[in-house]
């Protein structure tokens, strides 16, 4: 590494930055050829930080600035670079080298220009810087993983207004980004002041998204080898428990950003038109088509958690990360009057308690009744939820019951035989026989 050190110093910034790609790259294929998975040492490392992200290596030294069109190219260079490279395993251990964090000085340039290059590929589509993305999101601390969904957002959907229609595209070319981009934007916008709200655009891209295909959200799990201990501090496999966060937070999130100012420790009578009104309306139909997705994916996890040996094993909705959704809505209920907020609380609720048994049905929740009763506790009072944490009802084994009778309970019974019903009432008539599963006239009274 210093023979191609010493040459590198010759050359100007763009040049040596392109020649220490390609030094690197064969230097990756050599040695994967030899072993799988190879280890990354700290030469590679240092030589892209001092010849990409010039930082230099010695002490005391002025660390060297591109100009803003010497960086275009060298993100045009970088672009190419992942585009013609053919074998991913080269192209995924470049990136590595190029943008894992080290703890260092270079991490501040290392993460400026990953987030130019992301935005870039996604301008002009290229689908292997997007690709090797969607892994730096999957092994990447969380910390970091938001400060590129931070860029991306900025660029698309706050600078320049229409330009998410850009971003909205990438869906069909890389929907592995696109699921792993869902995970970092749900930990970054977690509702929790009105600055970390999504905005409109990002959220109606988001909900057009999973509408269009709700399986996109499970991308990551379905197509990665899982341990049934999962790494503290990473993404989830799943955007899973950020969607519902959104969408059980949002109606009071939404009502806490519109709550009327006091005058003199009282609410003003003064009916003033709201221009956000409407947005707000938009918002809350995206929330509830959100929602009905959610709910339509957790249906289907039984299914994978099965196929995968990790039904029972494996919670890809984790009791920990519920006990601080379940505390921010309380404290949220408490914060807005209940009088003045009764039917968004409700919602809210409502939500949180369907989320909850389809989620415990389908063993994307581990965790008992007893468990989300003590959960549960201190939220308001809301019939759906106690129905949920109540439980099924559970009928107490008779022995000595008379033929054809079946106790009440919610669902027909499916499980009885053909037996004579009351024979010894009607001894004159025939005995009518049940057939198991057939269905039961109903008729409302009126």
């Amino acid at each position: 590494m210093s023979d191609i050190r010493h040459s590198l110093l010759r050359r100007d910034a763009l040049s040596a930055a392109k020649e220490v790609l390609y030094h690197l790259d064969i230097y990756f294929s050599s040695q994967l050829q030899s072993a799988p998975l190879p280890i990354v040492d700290k030469g590679p490392v240092e030589l892209l930080e001092e010849f990409v992200f010039q930082v230099p290596k010695e002490r005391g030294a002025q660390p060297k600035r591109l100009n803003s069109l010497q960086e275009l190219q060298l993100l045009e260079i970088m672009c190419n670079y992942f585009q013609e490279q053919t074998k991913d395993s080269v192209r995924q251990i470049i990136f590595s080298s190029l943008f894992s964090p080290q703890g260092n000085k270079a991490d501040d340039s290392r993460m400026s220009l990953l987030g130019k290059l992301v935005s870039m590929a996604v301008a002009v589509c290229r689908i292997p810087v997007l690709e090797c993305a969607a892994s730096w999101l999957q092994r990447t601390p969380v910390v970091y993983c938001v400060r590129l969904a931070r860029a991306l957002v900025d660029d698309y959907c706050c600078l320049v207004p229409g330009s998410v229609q850009t971003l909205k595209q990438i869906f069909s070319a890389s929907p592995r980004f696109c699921c792993q981009f869902i995970t970092s934007v749900t930990a970054l916008y977690d509702l929790s002041s009105d600055d970390l709200i999504p905005p409109l655009d990002l959220l109606e891209m988001i909900v057009t998204w999973i509408f269009e295909d709700p399986r996109l959200i499970l991308i990551t799990f379905l197509n990665t080898p899982i341990a049934a201990n999962l790494p503290i501090g990473f993404l989830e496999l799943t955007p899973l428990i950020g969607l519902i966060r959104w969408c059980v937070k949002a109606p009071l999130a939404y009502k806490r950003k519109k709550k009327p100012c006091l005058s003199n420790g009282h609410i003003s009578n003064k009916v003033t038109k709201d221009p956000g009104a409407g947005m707000d309306r938009d918002c809350h139909v995206l929330y509830s088509k959100l929602h009905l997705s959610v709910l339509q994916v957790l249906m289907t996890l039984q299914l994978h958690l099965t196929e995968k040996n990790l039904y029972g094993r494996l919670g890809l909705i984790l009791f920990d990360h519920m006990v601080p959704l379940v505390e921010e809505v309380n404290r949220l209920a408490d914060e807005l009057n209940p009088l003045n907020a009764s039917q968004e609380i409700e919602l809210s609720l409502d939500r949180l308690a369907q989320a909850l048994q389809v989620a415990m049905a389908s063993g994307a929740l581990l965790c008992t009744r007893d468990d989300l009763r003590t959960l549960c506790s201190r939220l308001p009072h809301n019939n759906l939820l106690q129905l949920v944490i109540s439980g099924p009802v559970q009928q107490s084994p008779h022995t000595a019951l008379p033929p054809g009778f079946y106790p009440h309970i919610h669902t027909p019974p499916l499980g009885y035989g053909a037996v004579p019903a009351h024979p010894a009432a009607h001894p004159a008539l025939p005995g009518h026989t049940f057939i198991s599963g057939m269905t039961f006239p109903f008729r409302p009274i009126r």
